[in-house]
């Protein structure tokens, strides 16, 4: 199997200049770098998990798949039907401490009187003044107990941690759900491509290399080359993994399959200009000049054209002098 079947030589490599004066090219070769086409997968950079704070059933749930959301926005409401009733029981102690308390401070009001016309004993005074300080401490944290049991009932609103976009909602309104259970899956605003490739590549490709988006995948403002952002060090399944940046990716699904060419190989290959070459009846011809001046067609193997020339598979030599035909 020819080596131009497999892989795309998109780019050269140190190239050096061609040789071309006045209608002649000399045969020089070129390192050009082998890109090989594998398939992609958009992947969000982070994906994040809503969670519940609370134990309790689904009272309210607003948001579904594919959902656009902002961090901080409330996804779902959680109601544990344990805590209305406590709180209910607290505002029942608060209530009968402030009457206590009250009824506590006109004592020690009249106790105080009494005292100060010299008709009623120091130590009934002081067991007032105690009384009405202790029933203070009482309620003071009634009050404490309570917030506590509001500020848990506030925490059933299940938060976004983050914008992005929601992937899975594994839960439906009237779910019982316990606490840290998750609520949704949000897919951060930033994605890139997750690249498999045959392990005997792993050692080829680097942070920063140049990938290649396959032009009949660009959709809307993707842009047509990205670059290596992570090679990760773990072979998994044959595979090596690895994550290229590329702009744009926002309009694709999560998990959609991109084509891509990604540089695996530097070989070295002949270019010559396309003007230099000649097609009859469907055989490619090169016109070769010899030592003494005088011209011969030969046939050539013509392989795949890039920006810089026609790539020549057979039939030139570096050194060989050709003349436009």
């Amino acid at each position: 199997m020819r080596l131009s079947a497999i892989f795309f030589p998109l780019a050269l490599l140190a190239a050096p200049a061609m040789a071309q004066t006045g209608g002649t090219y000399t045969v020089t070769e070129q390192n050009i770098v082998d890109r090989k086409a594998v398939f992609a997968t958009v992947e969000s950079i982070d994906v994040v998990s809503a969670r519940a704070r609370i134990g309790g059933t689904i009272g309210e749930l607003r948001v579904d798949e594919g959902h656009a959301v902002a961090a901080g926005d409330i996804l779902a409401v959680v109601v544990d039907d344990r805590i209305a009733p406590q709180i209910g029981a607290a505002n029942g102690d608060v209530a009968a401490l402030e009457s206590q308390l009250a009824q506590a401070r006109i004592d020690l009001t009249r106790a105080q009187d009494l005292f100060d016309r010299g008709i009623f004993p120091q130590a009934r005074l002081d067991a007032a003044r105690t009384t009405a300080e202790v029933l203070e401490g009482q309620l003071a944290a009634a009050r404490q107990s309570r917030n506590v049991l509001v500020q848990q009932s506030r925490q059933g609103d299940v938060l976004a941690p983050a914008s992005g976009r929601v992937l899975q909602v594994p839960v439906t309104s009237g779910s019982v759900v316990l606490p840290g259970e998750a609520v949704a899956m949000i897919a951060s605003d930033l994605y890139l491509l997750r690249l498999r490739l045959p392990e005997r590549h792993a050692r080829s490709i680097r942070e920063g290399d140049a990938v290649m988006v396959d032009s009949s995948d660009l959709t809307g403002d993707v842009s047509p080359s990205g670059y290596i952002r992570q090679v990760y060090p773990q072979v998994e399944d044959g595979r090596v993994i690895a994550d290229a940046v590329v702009e744009g990716l926002g309009s694709y699904f999560v998990g959609e399959r991109v084509r891509v060419y990604v540089a695996v190989d530097e070989r070295a290959a002949i270019l010559v200009p396309a003007d230099y070459l000649a097609n009859r009846y469907g055989v490619d011809y090169a016109r070769l000049q010899h030592q003494d001046g005088s011209h011969s067609d030969i046939v050539v193997q013509r392989g795949l054209d890039t920006a810089d020339g026609v790539e020549i598979l057979g039939g030139l030599a570096a050194g060989d002098l050709l003349v436009q035909p």
